[in-house]
């Protein structure tokens, strides 16, 4: 027994030597670049452990912005991990840095193997690389043109009216417990009429249809929400919780859903003329593709979830983000509004040929995505080594060696907090837009030629719902007893407060809405 043990301890204590000299090799050859220096790797597992110095980095260095760089001095932070893999890691807030690696597509590639919890239904256009990729993009791309489009704006007015008459019934005041709950479903709407030609009401599905558990609208609210959980547990374990189970059963569901989609559009005896993303993808799957093979039905679905959810929860955190500040900052709210009443002194609602008058608007929308851009962090690694070069505090250049499989974070949120290219980067300052602003520094939606397919779609849905809200409503953060003595920036703090999923997701927005006069 004593000699197991001491074989048991030798092995150990080899162990250690053998992490501790991979170390220090690995520090050596990036030359020591500041950043950190930690046990265990922020990913797996690790990943739900909290800051502990020298121990865990955790999860926080992508909700604390810019902090990190400022703390380094440099705006290409190091870090070095010794369990499990002892690679270095680089995290990115260097606007032309992050320009070149979203270039050099080759070069710096996506890890594809990061995205696998995205297979569960199939491969798909954002877990692929290189040709697969090019494949599917060449797909998707005839769907997000100028006639889905209008097709997009078109069916986001008829949602909205469809919440003002049938749901808010133009009652004088309207509250909610969080926002989320108007922007999560007016998305899925959405994306269901002007993506997959399924239109559906705010009072319609209240009961699962036949062959069903739960309504669509359940169904994709369960998914979404439950993505990470379905990815981390093995499918034994769904077993285990009510909430688990119910997340087994929407993933189902979802499956069932788009079959019934898919199904209803090929066995359609009258073809019609659609500008959906559902089109673009069913021809793709019944013959060749402008030379691409067609999809097979795998394929097919694979691409379907992941732009069902992709085009719902984003745009609804996103607009659930921009309700939160309007509702703040009351004096850009009414700012809102007075720009939108001088572009509609009779009140209509703009149509598609007015989007030039809506500005301002987009001001807010795009200041919105520069706080809360969805996805906070864009990951790649080097395939060979390389280079970069930066500057640090003092204004000296840096050369940052990258030695080949090291990772990559475009670090999106601390780009778009970066005071090198944003001034009072933390206040709400929607009219930056109008000025000349940093465009290399704005990546909500990715960037280079892995820029997101659907940002227009996103982009002119949201235009439509804030336009036509603000226009009808004013509305303020829920007054709340417990809340009574709080200052602003206590208040700032709770509303903005957000979770990190698949996307940035805001945990809670009261709000009161009350019809203008």
């Amino acid at each position: 027994m004593q000699t197991l043990w001491v074989l048991a301890a030798s092995l150990a204590v080899l162990f250690i030597v053998k992490k501790l000299l991979e170390f220090q090799n690995t520090v050596k050859s990036i030359q020591n670049h500041p950043g950190f220096r930690n046990v265990l790797s922020p990913s797996g597992l690790f990943s739900f452990l909290p800051r502990i110095r020298g121990i865990s980095l955790g999860r926080s260095i992508i909700a604390d912005r810019y902090a990190p760089y400022e703390q380094f001095g440099v705006d290409i932070v190091s870090s070095v991990f010794a369990i499990p893999t002892t690679k270095p890691h680089y995290f990115i807030a260097d606007a032309t840095v992050i320009k070149e690696i979203m270039t050099a597509r080759i070069k710096f590639p996506k890890p594809i193997s990061l995205y696998k919890l995205l297979l569960f239904f199939g491969p798909n256009i954002v877990a692929s690389e290189r040709d697969e990729w090019k494949r599917y993009r060449k797909v998707s791309a005839p769907a997000f043109t100028e006639p889905n489009n209008k097709l997009v704006w078109d069916e986001t007015v008829h949602v909205v009216k469809d919440l003002f008459d049938n749901v808010w019934e133009n009652r004088k005041e309207v509250i909610y417990e969080h926002a989320l709950d108007i922007t999560m479903p007016l998305a899925l709407f959405v994306i269901g009429a002007a993506g997959f030609g399924r239109r559906i009401g705010w009072n319609d599905e209240m009961v699962a249809p036949p062959g069903h558990k739960l309504t669509f609208k359940d169904t994709l609210d369960i998914v979404s929400r439950g993505v990470l959980l379905k990815a981390a547990l093995p499918t034994w374990a769904l077993y285990a919780t009510k909430r688990t189970r119910a997340v087994k059963i929407a993933f189902e569901e979802l499956e069932l859903y788009m079959m019934d989609m898919i199904n209803s559009r090929r066995s359609s005896e009258k073809k019609e003329d659609r500008d959906d993303l559902l089109t673009s993808l069913l021809d793709a799957s019944e013959g060749d593709f402008d030379g691409f093979a067609k999809l097979t039905d795998r394929e097919l679905l694979g691409n379907i979830f992941i732009f069902l959810i992709a085009g719902h929860e984003t745009t609804a955190h996103t607009l659930c983000f921009a309700l939160a500040l309007l509702a703040l900052y009351q004096d850009e709210q009414e700012r809102l509004y007075g720009e939108l009443m001088k572009a509609f002194p009779d009140g209509r609602t703009p149509t598609y040929e007015d989007i030039n008058k809506l500005t301002y608007v987009e001001c807010v929308l795009n200041e919105t995505l520069r706080m809360f851009p969805p996805a906070s962090n864009i990951p790649k690694f080097a395939a060979e080594d390389s280079s970069f070069v930066t500057t640090n505090a003092a204004g000296e250049k840096v050369v940052v060696p990258v030695p080949a499989g090291t990772g990559l974070s475009l670090h999106v949120s601390a780009l778009h907090y970066n005071p090198r290219y944003w001034s009072e980067p933390y206040a709400f300052k929607p009219a930056r837009f109008l000025e000349d602003w940093p465009r290399d520094a704005f990546i909500p939606f990715s960037g280079g030629v892995r820029s997101c397919l659907g940002r227009r779609f996103a982009e002119l849905e949201s235009l439509v719902f804030l336009s036509m809200l603000v226009m009808q409503y004013k509305f303020i953060v829920k007054p709340e007893p417990q809340f009574a003595n709080e200052t602003f920036e206590q208040r700032k703090e709770r509303i903005l407060k957000f979770t990190q999923g698949i996307t940035l997701t805001p945990v809670r927005v009261p709000l009161v809405f009350t019809r203008r006069d």
